[in-house]
């Protein structure tokens, strides 16, 4: 029996994981991400899918990174937060240095795959992924396939402008979603409820060091299972414009169910309740269609890994 490998490359760290057939990930190596990007990344990659090939009879190597990826899957067109990436015919320079067939996938497309053939999402022929983390990422299924696009950047959902003249976005637009429904935005959201109730934040405040700067997402979620009620409040403004957008990306699509993943997502219900709520509140022809099932991502950190190393089998 033969396997594939799937590595999946973040701003800390590279992952990468000997996988079987059935999504079961037999072996694991990590590396640090370096910082200058460029070929020193590639070469890290390729050190680990030697480490894994050496262990296992390997087929091919499945890569999922955030950026852009052309629609044949062989080249990084643009990766907004790695350097020495942008236009990279990446398929062909780990080919040379593994001696192994590369699939590269964005990382949010290929959890998204996970998902649908291992995780939350198994056997759905129409989903919607949203990854809440730093921002907000998408994947998307339709009729058993991603959805790439032309020119294979479709589903970055994060970038849908919701809010005219709104906060300004890492990509250079303003009122984009991820300023609202992510992780930073969570923070954003706290914060804001804080300069607003400063007499009722002091327990939230205390979690960290007692500053607006120091507070963190973990800090947020904790308190908020804690009952806190700024922290809560927190949640429910981060839900509000995660079911919304939702709402609208739903009429479009039409997906069966919406998979949450992500950070963010640790919180279960807390986030993903208020959710719901406001995808129903702010769904178009409301009452008139079935609506999406809301669910958590079963397969965290991993997921891309899988994803990715299964896109590879393909």
């Amino acid at each position: 029996m033969t396997y594939t490998i799937g590595i999946d490359v973040g701003g800390t760290k590279v992952l990468g994981g000997v996988v079987t057939k059935d999504g079961e990930v037999l072996t694991t190596s990590r590396r640090d991400t370096p910082r200058e990007g460029g070929s020193a990344l590639t070469q890290t990659i390729a050190d680990v899918a030697l480490e894994l090939s050496a262990q296992y009879p390997v087929s091919a190597v499945g890569l999922s990174a955030a950026g852009f990826v052309s629609s044949d899957r062989k080249t990084m067109l643009a990766t907004p937060n790695i350097a020495g990436w942008n236009g990279v015919q990446l398929d062909a320079e780990l080919t040379a240095l593994i001696n192994l067939p590369v699939v590269l996938e964005n990382d949010a497309n290929a959890a998204a795959w996970g998902e649908r053939t291992f995780g939350a999402g198994k056997g759905k022929e129409n989903m919607l992924m949203v990854t809440v983390g730093t921002g907000v990422g998408g994947g998307i299924i339709v009729n058993g396939q991603l959805l790439r696009g032309a020119f294979g950047v479709a589903a970055e959902i994060g970038h849908l402008r919701v809010l005219p003249e709104g906060h300004l976005c890492g990509c250079g637009a303003r009122g984009c979603f991820e300023q609202y429904a992510s992780g930073n935005a969570l923070l954003r959201h706290a914060r804001e409820a804080i300069a607003a109730s400063p007499d009722l934040a002091r327990n939230l405040l205390s979690r960290g060091d007692g500053t607006l700067e120091g507070l963190t997402g973990r800090a947020i979620t904790d308190a908020a299972r804690d009952g806190d009620q700024v922290a809560i409040s927190a949640f429910n403004t981060t839900g509000q414009w995660l079911g919304a957008g939702i709402a609208s990306l739903s009429v479009i699509l039409d997906p069966e169910c919406v998979v949450i993943g992500g950070g963010v997502v640790d919180a279960g219900e807390i986030l993903l309740a208020p959710t719901r709520a406001a995808m129903e509140r702010y769904m178009p022809f409301a009452g008139k269609h079935p609506y999406p099932e809301i669910i958590a991502a079963t397969l965290g950190n991993e997921a891309g890994l899988v994803g990715a190393a299964d896109l590879a089998r393909a």
